[in-house]
């Protein structure tokens, strides 16, 4: 008798157009994200492993470059858009706070497992990764399918705090692992699972 492996949702969360906009995001990492997000979209694809999702987001800040109309609003144009399995629009940094009901389709597709990419490693990957966690789902991050930008912030006793992008994506890791949230792979670890 032969059993079929459980379909792995694969999630590609906020690939945008937007995110080229260096002189509004500040310093990246991670320059092959998109490379290792192509190989995993495509091999998604080839196996069948499980649904592809594209999610989206709708920056509320009409001066942002994810603003909606805008030419930074669209999905990079290596995601083929017409061959996603569904496409999640969110104004927040959860994909399961977007429409269509993310958690919804996956509990009607009889899915539990989650592998995550995109963009920002630390923003809409770690929160969606956190929330896929506490919902009960395996979830995986393929680390080097995402990137993220230095984060500036005031912070009170410490005055303003910088943290590197590549710290940010460090930290993201351990938060996940050690945390017990997901599972932190790279993007061959995944293809070869």
């Amino acid at each position: 008798m032969t059993t079929t492996a459980a379909p792995q949702a694969l999630l590609v969360i906020d690939v945008q157009r937007g995110f080229h906009d260096l002189e509004h995001w500040g310093p990246t990492s991670n320059p092959r994200a998109e490379e290792n997000i192509a190989s995993l979209v495509q091999h998604w694809t080839a196996t069948a492993r499980g649904p592809v999702v594209l999610v989206r987001h709708h920056s509320r800040d009409a001066d942002s470059p994810l603003a909606p109309g805008g030419e930074g609003h669209a999905l990079q144009d290596f995601l083929d858009v017409a061959a996603a399995d569904l496409i999640v629009e969110k104004e927040v940094n959860s994909a399961f706070y977007g429409t269509p009901d993310l958690r919804s389709w996956l509990d009607d597709a009889g899915i539990r497992d989650l592998v995550l990419c995109g963009i920002q490693t630390n923003q809409c990957v770690e929160t969606t990764a956190r929330m896929g966690g506490n919902l009960g789902y395996h979830v995986i991050v393929a680390l080097d399918a995402t990137r993220t930008f230095d984060l500036v912030a005031e912070v009170p006793g410490a005055g303003q705090v910088r943290i590197s992008a590549e710290e940010l994506m460090r930290t993201t890791a351990v938060n996940l692992q050690g945390g017990g949230f997901a599972t932190v792979l790279s993007t061959a670890e995944v293809i070869a699972r």
